[in-house]
Protein backbone atom coordinates (compact mmCIF):
# COMPACT_ATOMS: atom_id res chain seq x y z
CA UNK A 1 0.00 0.00 0.00
CA UNK A 2 1.44 3.49 -0.63
CA UNK A 3 1.40 5.78 2.10
CA UNK A 4 0.67 9.55 0.72
CA UNK A 5 2.29 12.16 3.08
CA UNK A 6 0.21 15.15 3.43
CA UNK A 7 2.39 18.57 3.22
CA UNK A 8 1.59 20.97 5.87
CA UNK A 9 1.71 24.62 5.71
CA UNK A 10 4.43 26.30 6.96
CA UNK A 11 4.82 30.19 8.44
CA UNK A 12 6.71 32.17 6.35
CA UNK A 13 8.32 35.33 7.91
CA UNK A 14 7.81 38.31 5.33
CA UNK A 15 10.50 39.30 3.37
CA UNK A 16 11.10 43.08 4.00
CA UNK A 17 14.14 44.78 3.50
CA UNK A 18 15.64 47.76 3.30
CA UNK A 19 14.93 47.37 -0.42
CA UNK A 20 11.12 48.72 0.42
CA UNK A 21 13.19 51.98 0.34
CA UNK A 22 13.85 51.91 -3.39
CA UNK A 23 10.13 51.24 -4.41
CA UNK A 24 9.63 54.36 -1.69
CA UNK A 25 12.12 56.35 -3.95
CA UNK A 26 11.02 55.23 -7.14
CA UNK A 27 7.34 56.64 -6.51
CA UNK A 28 8.84 59.72 -4.74
CA UNK A 29 10.81 60.34 -8.65
CA UNK A 30 7.26 59.97 -10.45
CA UNK A 31 5.66 62.49 -7.69
CA UNK A 32 8.48 65.29 -8.75
CA UNK A 33 7.69 64.78 -11.78
CA UNK A 34 4.08 65.37 -11.60
CA UNK A 35 3.33 67.52 -8.61
CA UNK A 36 1.99 70.44 -9.98
CA UNK A 37 -0.84 68.17 -11.33
CA UNK A 38 -0.94 65.99 -7.87
CA UNK A 39 -0.87 69.08 -5.51
CA UNK A 40 -3.84 70.95 -6.49
CA UNK A 41 -6.62 68.44 -5.04
CA UNK A 42 -4.88 68.54 -1.53
CA UNK A 43 -4.28 72.11 -1.48
CA UNK A 44 -7.05 73.57 -2.73
CA UNK A 45 -10.10 71.67 -1.15
CA UNK A 46 -8.93 71.34 2.97
CA UNK A 47 -8.83 75.54 3.02
CA UNK A 48 -12.26 75.85 0.90
CA UNK A 49 -13.43 73.20 3.53
CA UNK A 50 -11.89 75.92 6.26
CA UNK A 51 -13.56 78.84 5.09
CA UNK A 52 -17.25 76.95 4.27
CA UNK A 53 -17.34 75.80 7.27
CA UNK A 54 -15.39 77.03 10.12
CA UNK A 55 -15.87 80.89 8.82
CA UNK A 56 -19.45 80.28 6.69
CA UNK A 57 -21.37 77.39 8.46
CA UNK A 58 -19.46 78.31 11.83
CA UNK A 59 -21.43 81.55 11.93
CA UNK A 60 -24.30 79.20 12.55
CA UNK A 61 -22.93 76.86 14.90
CA UNK A 62 -23.15 77.48 19.13
CA UNK A 63 -20.85 74.82 20.52
CA UNK A 64 -21.83 73.88 24.44
CA UNK A 65 -17.53 74.82 25.21
CA UNK A 66 -18.22 77.87 23.60
CA UNK A 67 -15.20 77.57 21.29
CA UNK A 68 -15.75 78.83 18.28
CA UNK A 69 -16.49 76.32 15.33
CA UNK A 70 -13.61 77.40 12.97
CA UNK A 71 -10.77 76.53 16.29
CA UNK A 72 -13.10 72.57 16.68
CA UNK A 73 -12.56 71.65 12.72
CA UNK A 74 -9.69 72.94 12.66
CA UNK A 75 -7.36 70.09 13.99
CA UNK A 76 -9.91 67.09 13.04
CA UNK A 77 -9.04 68.33 9.55
CA UNK A 78 -5.51 66.93 10.26
CA UNK A 79 -6.75 63.75 10.47
CA UNK A 80 -8.86 63.08 7.82
CA UNK A 81 -7.14 65.31 4.90
CA UNK A 82 -3.87 62.80 4.95
CA UNK A 83 -6.37 60.03 5.18
CA UNK A 84 -7.39 60.98 2.03
CA UNK A 85 -4.16 61.18 0.67
CA UNK A 86 -2.78 58.01 2.46
CA UNK A 87 -5.81 55.56 1.04
CA UNK A 88 -6.15 57.55 -2.61
CA UNK A 89 -2.46 56.94 -3.08
CA UNK A 90 -2.76 53.39 -1.95
CA UNK A 91 -6.12 52.53 -3.55
CA UNK A 92 -6.53 54.11 -7.15
CA UNK A 93 -2.78 54.77 -7.17
CA UNK A 94 -1.08 51.32 -6.15
CA UNK A 95 -4.12 49.59 -8.64
CA UNK A 96 -3.05 51.53 -11.40
CA UNK A 97 0.54 50.64 -10.71
CA UNK A 98 -0.09 47.14 -9.73
CA UNK A 99 -2.76 46.14 -13.30
CA UNK A 100 -2.10 49.03 -15.75
CA UNK A 101 1.33 49.64 -15.92
CA UNK A 102 2.24 46.56 -14.49
CA UNK A 103 4.84 48.67 -12.44
CA UNK A 104 4.90 45.66 -9.42
CA UNK A 105 5.68 42.98 -11.91
CA UNK A 106 8.62 44.58 -13.02
CA UNK A 107 9.92 45.49 -9.51
CA UNK A 108 9.95 41.77 -8.14
CA UNK A 109 11.84 40.57 -11.54
CA UNK A 110 14.63 42.46 -9.35
CA UNK A 111 15.87 41.22 -5.71
CA UNK A 112 13.06 43.47 -4.32
CA UNK A 113 10.63 40.92 -3.05
CA UNK A 114 6.67 41.33 -2.80
CA UNK A 115 6.92 42.71 0.93
CA UNK A 116 9.35 45.05 0.12
CA UNK A 117 7.00 46.40 -3.00
CA UNK A 118 4.15 46.27 -0.45
CA UNK A 119 6.30 47.98 2.34
CA UNK A 120 7.46 50.97 0.02
CA UNK A 121 4.17 51.72 -1.62
CA UNK A 122 2.81 51.98 2.28
CA UNK A 123 5.48 54.27 3.24
CA UNK A 124 4.96 56.12 0.44
CA UNK A 125 1.27 56.36 0.64
CA UNK A 126 1.79 57.66 4.33
CA UNK A 127 4.62 60.01 3.02
CA UNK A 128 1.64 61.84 0.98
CA UNK A 129 -0.60 61.46 4.07
CA UNK A 130 2.60 64.12 5.81
CA UNK A 131 2.75 66.40 2.92
CA UNK A 132 -1.04 67.01 3.24
CA UNK A 133 -0.85 67.17 7.20
CA UNK A 134 2.58 69.65 7.11
CA UNK A 135 0.46 72.14 4.63
CA UNK A 136 -2.63 72.12 6.45
CA UNK A 137 -1.17 72.22 9.91
CA UNK A 138 0.99 75.71 8.16
CA UNK A 139 -2.44 76.77 7.30
CA UNK A 140 -4.45 76.77 10.58
CA UNK A 141 -1.20 77.89 12.35
CA UNK A 142 -0.78 80.98 10.20
CA UNK A 143 -4.63 81.39 10.71
CA UNK A 144 -4.45 81.79 14.47
CA UNK A 145 -5.95 78.73 15.28
CA UNK A 146 -2.89 76.37 17.25
CA UNK A 147 -2.29 77.51 20.92
CA UNK A 148 0.46 75.03 21.29
CA UNK A 149 3.98 74.26 20.15
CA UNK A 150 3.20 70.81 21.28
CA UNK A 151 1.48 70.94 17.86
CA UNK A 152 4.53 70.24 15.75
CA UNK A 153 4.44 66.53 17.39
CA UNK A 154 1.13 66.27 14.82
CA UNK A 155 4.09 65.59 12.13
CA UNK A 156 5.55 62.56 13.86
CA UNK A 157 2.56 61.20 14.86
CA UNK A 158 1.25 61.71 11.08
CA UNK A 159 3.73 58.93 9.60
CA UNK A 160 1.82 56.79 12.13
CA UNK A 161 -1.89 57.48 11.55
CA UNK A 162 -0.55 57.60 7.72
CA UNK A 163 0.67 54.30 7.52
CA UNK A 164 -2.16 53.18 9.04
CA UNK A 165 -4.66 54.52 6.60
CA UNK A 166 -2.10 53.20 3.46
CA UNK A 167 -2.33 49.74 4.93
CA UNK A 168 -6.08 49.61 5.23
CA UNK A 169 -6.33 50.59 1.74
CA UNK A 170 -3.92 48.63 0.07
CA UNK A 171 -5.24 45.80 2.27
CA UNK A 172 -8.38 46.50 -0.04
CA UNK A 173 -6.61 47.39 -3.12
CA UNK A 174 -5.08 43.87 -3.11
CA UNK A 175 -8.48 42.60 -3.33
CA UNK A 176 -10.16 44.90 -5.65
CA UNK A 177 -10.83 43.58 -9.09
CA UNK A 178 -10.95 46.52 -10.97
CA UNK A 179 -10.17 50.03 -10.85
CA UNK A 180 -13.77 51.13 -10.37
CA UNK A 181 -14.36 48.45 -7.64
CA UNK A 182 -12.41 51.17 -5.18
CA UNK A 183 -15.90 53.09 -5.07
CA UNK A 184 -17.31 50.40 -2.78
CA UNK A 185 -14.56 51.21 -0.64
CA UNK A 186 -14.11 55.30 -0.55
CA UNK A 187 -18.23 54.99 -0.23
CA UNK A 188 -18.25 52.33 2.48
CA UNK A 189 -15.65 53.03 4.67
CA UNK A 190 -13.92 56.37 3.71
CA UNK A 191 -16.30 58.59 3.40
CA UNK A 192 -17.96 57.26 6.86
CA UNK A 193 -14.77 57.95 8.87
CA UNK A 194 -14.97 61.35 7.23
CA UNK A 195 -17.81 62.17 8.09
CA UNK A 196 -18.61 60.22 11.38
CA UNK A 197 -15.04 60.72 12.98
CA UNK A 198 -15.70 63.39 15.26
CA UNK A 199 -14.17 66.09 12.90
CA UNK A 200 -17.26 68.11 12.46
CA UNK A 201 -18.98 67.64 15.73
CA UNK A 202 -18.37 66.20 18.95
CA UNK A 203 -19.38 62.87 19.23
CA UNK A 204 -21.21 63.03 22.23
CA UNK A 205 -23.98 64.39 20.17
CA UNK A 206 -24.76 60.85 18.26
CA UNK A 207 -26.82 58.24 20.21
CA UNK A 208 -25.16 55.46 22.08
CA UNK A 209 -24.73 53.28 19.27
CA UNK A 210 -23.14 55.86 16.99
CA UNK A 211 -20.67 56.71 19.67
CA UNK A 212 -20.12 52.97 19.90
CA UNK A 213 -19.28 53.23 16.13
CA UNK A 214 -17.60 56.33 15.97
CA UNK A 215 -15.05 54.74 18.80
CA UNK A 216 -13.97 51.89 16.19
CA UNK A 217 -12.96 54.29 13.15
CA UNK A 218 -9.56 55.14 13.26
CA UNK A 219 -9.87 58.47 12.24
CA UNK A 220 -11.64 59.21 15.56
CA UNK A 221 -8.67 58.67 17.67
CA UNK A 222 -6.46 60.84 15.27
CA UNK A 223 -8.15 63.50 15.16
CA UNK A 224 -8.22 63.25 19.36
CA UNK A 225 -4.78 63.09 19.83
CA UNK A 226 -4.47 66.18 17.24
CA UNK A 227 -6.97 68.05 18.96
CA UNK A 228 -4.70 67.39 22.13
CA UNK A 229 -1.59 68.41 20.51
CA UNK A 230 -2.81 71.84 19.17
CA UNK A 231 -4.32 73.04 21.87
CA UNK A 232 -1.80 71.51 24.34
CA UNK A 233 -4.63 69.66 26.60
CA UNK A 234 -3.55 66.06 26.42
CA UNK A 235 -4.77 63.30 28.36
CA UNK A 236 -3.86 59.65 29.12
CA UNK A 237 -6.55 58.67 27.13
CA UNK A 238 -4.58 59.86 24.25
CA UNK A 239 -2.05 57.13 24.52
CA UNK A 240 -4.75 54.53 24.03
CA UNK A 241 -5.90 56.56 21.11
CA UNK A 242 -2.00 56.01 19.75
CA UNK A 243 -1.93 53.08 21.54
CA UNK A 244 -5.23 51.79 19.25
CA UNK A 245 -4.04 53.25 16.15
CA UNK A 246 -0.79 50.83 16.97
CA UNK A 247 -2.74 47.79 16.91
CA UNK A 248 -4.73 48.74 13.34
CA UNK A 249 -1.24 49.74 11.74
CA UNK A 250 -0.26 45.81 12.81
CA UNK A 251 -3.11 44.19 11.49
CA UNK A 252 -3.82 45.66 8.47
CA UNK A 253 0.09 46.12 7.28
CA UNK A 254 0.27 42.21 8.07
CA UNK A 255 -3.15 41.72 5.92
CA UNK A 256 -1.62 44.00 2.79
CA UNK A 257 1.66 41.69 3.18
CA UNK A 258 -0.24 38.32 2.95
CA UNK A 259 -3.21 39.31 0.69
CA UNK A 260 -1.15 41.29 -2.02
CA UNK A 261 1.33 38.16 -2.06
CA UNK A 262 -1.27 35.82 -2.37
CA UNK A 263 -2.36 37.79 -5.47
CA UNK A 264 1.49 38.48 -7.18
CA UNK A 265 2.70 35.51 -6.44
CA UNK A 266 1.14 32.85 -8.80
Amino acid sequence: MTSIALRRPTFRWPDVSLRALRVWQRNRDVYLQLWKSEIIWPVVEPVITLFALGVGLGGLVELESGQPYIEFIAPGLLAVWPMWSASAECGWGSFFRMENQRTYDAIVATPVSVEDVITGEILWGATRGLISATYILVVITAWGLVDSPLAILVLPVTVLTGVMFASISLSYTSVAWSISSLNYFFAVFITPMFWLSGVFFPIERLPEWGQTVAWWIPATHAAEVYRGLTSGNLHWSHLGDIAWMVVVVGIFYALALFSMRRRLVK
